[in-house]
């Protein structure tokens, strides 16, 4: 019988331009190995629950400019803390026994890459976002 850790990796993407050099640093391998695969894996969730996010603050994000919905994403992954750890939660809850054994031991400098990535990842799919309100419209 496969273990957790066994079926964990089994199920996560592998992303081929996620490159691991002997040269870098244990954040960044880390950040490669263990946290890109897991948040790409992640997508469809988080679109839903920042979609989720937008709705249960009255649906303000539809109304405001390009650059002010990227200050919108911004705030929600930087600043609002309940929404910040909901979201660590959806990634933390994927790692290995090992592999968040290596995240407690840096926690911080690793939440940061991993926000930042996820803030990436919502920017990069605005328009599913921007979408939403065109189709509401209709």
């Amino acid at each position: 019988m496969a273990t957790r850790s066994e079926h964990l990796l089994a199920i996560r993407p592998i992303i081929t331009s996620a490159k691991i050099y002997d040269s870098m640093s244990s954040d960044e391998l880390f950040q490669n190995k263990t946290l890109r695969p897991i948040i790409k894996m992640q997508h469809d969730l988080l679109i839903a629950v920042f979609k989720n996010y937008i709705k249960k603050h009255k649906n303000v994000f539809y109304e405001l400019s390009l650059s002010k919905q990227l200050a919108y994403i911004d705030n929600a992954i930087h600043k609002d803390m309940k929404f910040r750890n909901s979201v660590k939660g959806m990634i933390i809850g994927q790692f290995t026994m090992e592999e968040y054994t290596t995240y407690i031991q840096n926690s911080s400098a690793l939440n940061k890459r991993m926000m930042n990535i996820v803030k990436e990842r919502l920017i990069d799919s605005i328009q599913v976002f921007t979408n939403q309100n065109i189709l509401a419209a209709i």
